[in-house]
């Protein structure tokens, strides 16, 4: 559901940090290795699942609570490795033309992005199904997967000069709805839980919008703020769907709630004739430019926390933990902050707990808060011409391995390799159990 991209950060040797779908667990690569950690006991504890050595990792996708992982390395970064980190083994592996960009997953979906194409394989056996070529150049490999089984659809950018939005169905492979989301072009894009909603955010990244990911229709507009432009880095739905979240190149998290019933309430009927104060606002707003009017119309910030320091990528997400809402921010700087939500809009997050990620012990070190407001080859195939269809020397590669026709294999690696991929795909990690491989 949400990776962060920045080239410029993994030269400089920063944590990578990237929630799973359902925001239950996280994985943290350093260098030398990776980690993964469940969520479920963050006010208090981080619990680590699993460690090991690897190279220098730039992207990790874990699927839901399952054993299955997807990672790319900065020293091959054409090629995605899918992993069963419970049996420490390497299940297949994909080459392809460009650099991997982003890789996305849900139940039903892998989607590998590179900079002007998208290839969408089927879980299940990770065959490629469908290839979206000659997209518009997306050197940040901007996309979003919904985690919805239901409603598995795919977003990209759409233009280079403008914040379009595509809508791909990627069940049915097909295009849904294009949404024209702003002026300028995108900077973060993110679907809700059910995948029928969508939110968006410009490189300007004052005004976040959601639509309906169904129709293109505009659900809510959001202001973040009036002063300055800023770099969106983060955008995220609450798993309950009411709240987002937004991260940029400042120091301030932004929250929003996203109140349904007054949206609805706007829509049928807005103030009555008789409400003076409605045909004030009426009048008023009606010799005003329309970007005056629409400044007063945009929802506002329902809370916000201000953190040490800008400049820093971070990775937002809220969910509830133990029947409490909590906002989780990961930074790129090695640290997992766990704050309280406000019920009262306007009221200050409370910092619970940060959590130090830089820890090479199969613990994570959390730190105390003195105030509250401070590996086998399974499959080896190469993809570049036609989806799915190895080049000449990956096929040889394939048929060396068993591939026989040297086509792609329906099963990546053959029987063997099949049932751990439906393994890691269905089983989930029980809590509180832990693996390393030092």
């Amino acid at each position: 559901m949400m990776s962060l991209l920045g080239r410029p950060d993994v030269d400089a040797g920063e944590v990578f940090v990237n929630f799973n779908q359902n925001i239950t667990s996280l994985a943290v690569a350093t260098s030398g290795s990776y980690s993964l950690y469940s969520l479920g006991s963050v006010d208090s504890t981080l619990d680590k699942i699993y460690h090991t050595k690897s190279d220098d990792l730039f992207l990790i996708e874990r699927l839901f609570e399952s054993s299955l992982v997807a990672i790319v390395s900065q020293r091959a970064p054409r090629k995605l490795k899918v992993c069963h980190f419970k049996k420490q083994s390497e299940i297949c592996n994909y080459s392809y033309s460009n650099t991997i960009l982003a890789v996305k997953l849900n139940r039903e979906r892998l989607i590998v992005c590179l900079e002007e194409s998208l290839y969408i394989h089927n879980i299940q056996d990770m065959k490629v199904v469908h290839t979206i070529r000659d997209t518009p150049c997306n050197q940040l490999g901007l996309c979003a997967l919904s985690s919805s089984s239901d409603h598995c659809y795919l977003a990209y950018p759409g233009s280079v000069t403008s914040g379009e939005v595509q809508i791909f169905d990627a069940i049915n492979l097909h295009a849904k709805t294009m949404i024209p989301a702003h002026d300028t072009p995108l900077a973060a894009i993110a679907f809700s839980p059910s995948g029928t909603e969508i939110a968006t955010a410009s490189e300007r990244g004052t005004v976040i919008r959601v639509f309906s990911s169904q129709d293109g229709s505009r659900l809510f507009e959001l202001r973040r703020g009036l002063k300055r432009c800023v770099s969106i880095v983060s955008l995220s739905f609450s798993t309950c769907a009411e709240y987002l979240v937004s991260s940029s190149n400042t120091e301030t998290v932004h929250i929003f709630r996203l109140d349904r019933s007054a949206a609805e309430n706007n829509e049928h009927g807005k103030q009555s004739g008789d409400d003076w104060m409605g045909f004030l606002s009426k009048t008023v707003t009606s010799y005003l430019p329309t970007q005056v009017t629409d400044v007063f119309s945009q929802g506002r910030a329902f809370a916000s926390v201000t953190l040490p320091e800008a400049g820093v990528r971070r990775m937002c997400a809220i969910t509830t933990i133990q029947k409490q809402l909590r906002l989780l921010i990961a930074s790129q700087d090695g640290y997992l902050y766990v704050y309280s939500i406000p019920s009262i809009e306007g009221a200050e997050c409370q910092l619970i707990k940060r959590h130090d990620l830089r820890m090479d012990d199969n613990y994570a070190m959390d730190v105390k808060v003195d105030s509250p407001h401070a590996s086998g080859l399974n499959s080896n195939v190469c993809i570049g011409g036609a989806a799915g269809v190895p080049n000449a020397a990956a096929a040889a590669a394939a048929a060396g391995a068993g591939g026989g026709d040297g086509k792609a294999a329906d099963k990546p690696g053959g029987s063997n390799a099949g049932a751990s991929y439906a393994s890691a795909v269905k089983g989930d990690e029980p809590s509180g159990s832990s693996s390393s491989n030092n």
